[in-house]
Order: structure tokens, then C-alpha cells, then sequence
């Protein structure tokens, strides 16, 4: 979890220093950037999930050869698409800001901050790629030294770049781009050095790793996508209440993400253990995972929905002042972490259902989630309520789709798929 909080903090840092040097108008440009980036690069990230799946199973299987094919399958993989992903996003910032209704006083600034980003998405995936595998071989306290490295020079290049240098919302972009690169190169050197994975230098996958990384990684970018696609809808919902709620809703989901760390930690320690369970057919264990899992996610959680509404309006202002982005921001805090708890079940269940290989199934779950459940009843019930049923439809959907979670890891045959052929233990 301290490995996620490191990691989360690079929005947090970027924000505050925005919000409080910049104002309002800067952090929305930077919220609504954050929001296309994390779309057009869900795909990726979907892989990268899969990339935990597939390589923890090798581990847990014994296959020292296995976990080599497939880490080398997956550098040349993830290298080629953000390299890509990375090129369209430059070239295409102004058109997608244009489909989310961006206000007309921010595109400026948040075209300048998408394009610097779209340019060290290769860096920004290095790093966390290494995160991963580090995590999926049972080692996540080495994760923690690069996300430390890149934190603390961001902590220091941001207020340099923004306000010494004055470059504004473009100098935020830079020192995150430029920490994510000099992090990757550490964490490279580092892992190269010790040997802690069998990495090499890439070639060409072979059929079999490559036909495995498809059939999980299609529908694990899918799911991305339908998750990153959804919180573009929902972000098209907020900037039609102008710049101001888009200020406040920027804020209030950058203390979301602090607040759903202990959730998401859960779910990947719980993806990563199950995973390598499943691999050498403890299915009691990982029942018994998914148990504890849950109760721990319920507890820490409605403890932090607790701590988040006494505190949330100082929380707030911690990034704008403007009074009516604080308002919204306070307004929305209070009602969505009371149903935080609810959504930590799907990072749970889900988690061991995905660590299984049923990708597709999870996919399922994940456009029940946005689609059916969060995006329908955000829009629903800000018609009806204004600024104030933004919150309250995406509380409602966190509810029901728990719901939808269990059901499927309780009654699903997620059990039964096979990730590996016998004859890929060459």
C-alpha cells in the first residue's frame, strides 16, 4: 500500500502546487488531462494488469523458463504500444479535449499538459511495468525504492518548473515526465544488476506467449478502457456545470485516490496471491484469501469514509480557494466515501476472479459497472439534482455493482478456466 501511496502522490503533488500557485482554471485544465490520459492509455494499463495475472501463475507454477518468454513477450508488447499510444495522444490532444465539452477557458493550458505528458508515457509505463513484475515474483517492498525516487524528485523539480521557471501548467507536465524517466532508468539498472528478474534483451515472442498475452491482454485493455472510458463519460457530465465544479471535482479526486488506496492494495496483493494459488490448485486458499481479503476491505474503509467526512472541506482546500469549487468539492467528498466501502468488494472479488484468467467475465462485471450502473445514474441524478447528484448516482452505483461482484464470484464458473496448455511448460 505505501507503494501505491507513493505512486498516487504524483497527482496530489501536481495538483497542489497547481491549485495553489495556478488557481481553479489550472487545476481543471490538469483534471480533465488526467482523465483523456488515462483513457487513451487504458489499454495499456489493461495489459499490464494481465502481465500480473500470467506472470505471477509462472511463478507459483515453478516455471523459472516460462516466467522469461513471458516477461520478454510483454517488454516488446507494452514498449511498441506506448511508443505508439504515446505518438497519437501528442497529435490528437486539441480533438479529444474538444469531445469531453472542455470549457473553453482551460484547452490552452490542458493541451499544453496533455502533450508533454503524451511524450513521457514511456517512461511512465517502464517503471510501473517493472513495479509489476517485481510485485508478481512476491516482491513488493523493491517497487517501493523507484516510486520513492521519482516522488521526491517530483516533490522538488514541480514548484521549480511551475513557478522559478514559470512554465506554468506545461511545468507540471515536465517534472513528472522528466522523475517517471530518471525512475525507470534507476529501477532498470537496479533490477539488471541484482538479477531479481530473468530479464533480457527483447526479441520476437514466440506463438505460444504471444497467443496467451492476446487472449488475456484483449479483454484486460478492454476492461481498462471501459473503466477509463466511463470516467471520461462521467467527467463530460461535470465540465457542463463549468470550470468551477470541474476545479472542485478535480480536487476531490485526488483526495479519492488517497482515499481508495488500502482498497486497491488490497485487491492487487489479494490478485497476486491468489494468482499464485490458483497456479498450484490451492482453490481453498484462495478462498480463504478472498475472505479476509473482504473483511479487512470493509473495515479499513468505512474507518477512512469516517475520517474523510469530518475532514473533507480542509482536505479541499488544500488544493483550491475559490468558495464554490470548495463547496462542491466538500459537498461530493461527504456523500461518495460512505459508499467507498462498497466499491472496495469489487477490487477484492474482482481481483481474484481476473487473477484466474476469466478476463472476459471481469469485463463483463466492469461494463455492468460504468455503463449500466455509474454513468447512467450520474447523468440521471444530476438532472434531477443538480451538481449535487453527481455524487449521489456515483454513490448508488458503487452499491449496486458491489452486489453484482459477489453474485458473479459467488455463482460464477470462473473456477474452471484454464490459463495454460500443459504444453506450455516447455
Amino acid at each position: 500500500m505505501l507503494a501505491n501511496l507513493l505512486q498516487t502522490s504524483f497527482q496530489f503533488v501536481d495538483s497542489l502546487w497547481i491549485g495553489n500557485l495556478l488557481g481553479a482554471d489550472a487545476l481543471a485544465a490538469v483534471a480533465v488531462s488526467a482523465v483523456i490520459v488515462f483513457t487513451a492509455l487504458s489499454f495499456v494499463i489493461g495489459l499490464n494488469n494481465a502481465a500480473l495475472t500470467i506472470l505471477s501463475q509462472q511463478k507459483g507454477r515453478g516455471d523459472e523458463r516460462g516466467l522469461e518468454r513471458y516477461l520478454n513477450a510483454f517488454v516488446v508488447t507494452l514498449l511498441l504500444l506506448s511508443v505508439v499510444l504515446g505518438g497519437l495522444g501528442y497529435a490528437f490532444s486539441g480533438s479529444l479535449l474538444g469531445l469531453l465539452g472542455t470549457p473553453e477557458s482551460i484547452v490552452t493550458p490542458a493541451q499544453e499538459y496533455l502533450q508533454i505528458t503524451f511524450l513521457g508515457i514511456p517512461f511512465l509505463f517502464g517503471y510501473n511495468f517493472l513495479s509489476t513484475v517485481l510485485r508478481a515474483v512476491g516482491d513488493s517492498r523493491t517497487p517501493m525504492r523507484f516510486v520513492l525516487v521519482a516522488v521526491l524528485l517530483n516533490v522538488v523539480l514541480d514548484p521549480l518548473f511551475i513557478h522559478v521557471l514559470g512554465l506554468g501548467v506545461r511545468g507540471a507536465a515536465v517534472a513528472t515526465v522528466l522523475s517517471q524517466g530518471i525512475a525507470f532508468g534507476y529501477g532498470l539498472v537496479y533490477v539488471a544488476r541484482r538479477r531479481m528478474v530473468p530479464l533480457r534483451w527483447p526479441t520476437l515472442p514466440a506463438w505460444p506467449e504471444a497467443r496467451t498475452i492476446l487472449r488475456l491482454g484483449i479483454p484486460a485493455g478492454l476492461q481498462m478502457a471501459v473503466i477509463s472510458a466511463g470516467s471520461a463519460a462521467i467527467t463530460s457530465v461535470v465540465t457542463g456545470f463549468g470550470s468551477a465544479v470541474l476545479a472542485g471535482f478535480g480536487a476531490a479526486q485526488r483526495i479519492d485516490s488517497l482515499i481508495m488506496l488500502p482498497a486497491q492494495a488490497l485487491g492487487i496483493s489479494v490478485a497476486s496471491m491468489a494468482g499464485q494459488n490458483i497456479g498450484t490448485g490451492n482453490w481453498g486458499r484462495v478462498g480463504r484469501i478472498s475472505r479476509v481479503g473482504v473483511v479487512y476491505n470493509l473495515a479499513i474503509m468505512t474507518a477512512v469514509a469516517l475520517l474523510v467526512v469530518a475532514l473533507a472541506r480542509p482536505a479541499v482546500s488544500l488544493f483550491v480557494r475559490e468558495p464554490d469549487a470548495v463547496e462542491f468539492g466538500t459537498q461530493y467528498l461527504r456523500i461518495v466515501a460512505l459508499c467507498y466501502p462498497f466499491l472496495g468488494i469489487n477490487f477484492v472479488l474482482n481481483g481474484v476472479v481476473r487473477a484466474s484468467g476469466a478476463m472476459y467475465q471481469v469485463l463483463v462485471l466492469n461494463i455492468v459497472s460504468f455503463w449500466v450502473l455509474r454513468f447512467p445514474l450520474t447523468s440521471l441524478f444530476a438532472g434531477l439534482f443538480g451538481e449535487s447528484g453527481i455524487a449521489l448516482g456515483m454513490g448508488a452505483s458503487f452499491i449496486v455493482s458491489s452486489a453484482f461482484a459477489f453474485l458473479y464470484y459467488r455463482f460464477g464458473r470462473w473456477r474452471e478456466t484454464k490459463l495454460f496448455a500443459e504444453s506450455d511448460a516447455r
